[in-house]
């Protein structure tokens, strides 16, 4: 359960950026996801705040100016990873994506003065699903698991 709500976070922000929307209200219920601009000022007010070395380099000489292809890349990495975990296909690597951009967050936000512990439960939960086998119940990394002799690995 928990890779496929994982794996619904990621493809939900995907379509927001792809479809360039933020609003979500079902009923009573209203929420927000993060489009690509949003994405980009995230970016650019975080940066500002960060005392990390090499981090503001990265961001302010490498993904700022060349967001046009970032912003994408970050798009369909959210749709891809977020399918493949909502499938259970590729699991493991697909969340070890999805920790890698999640974790990039948590760096982005180091010197922020944000709430301790405001990131780790988005990074936490696809590192874990990196160790263990969570494509293996109701996924098709366990129907092609099984459908494949001899041993393997990872289990």
């Amino acid at each position: 359960m928990l890779r496929i709500f994982v794996g619904v976070i990621a493809f939900s922000n995907g379509l927001a950026k792809l479809f360039s929307f933020r609003e979500i209200n079902v009923g009573p219920y209203s929420g927000s996801l993060i489009d690509r601009s949003e994405a980009r000022e995230i970016l650019e007010i975080e940066i500002g705040r960060n005392d990390l070395p090499l981090l503001p380099t990265v961001v302010n000489d490498v993904i700022l100016p060349n967001y046009a292809f970032f912003g994408w890349l970050l798009t369909f990495t959210e749709l891809a990873t977020g399918a493949l975990l909502i499938l259970g296909l590729l699991s493991r690597g697909a969340a070890l994506v999805v920790f890698a951009q999640h974790f990039f967050l948590q760096l982005l936000y180091f010197s922020s003065g944000r709430f301790a512990f405001e990131q780790p439960h988005e990074w936490l939960p696809p590192l874990i699903l990196a160790f263990v086998s969570a494509g293996m119940v109701w996924g098709l990394d366990g129907r092609l698991a099984r459908n494949r002799e001899g041993p393997r690995w990872p289990s």
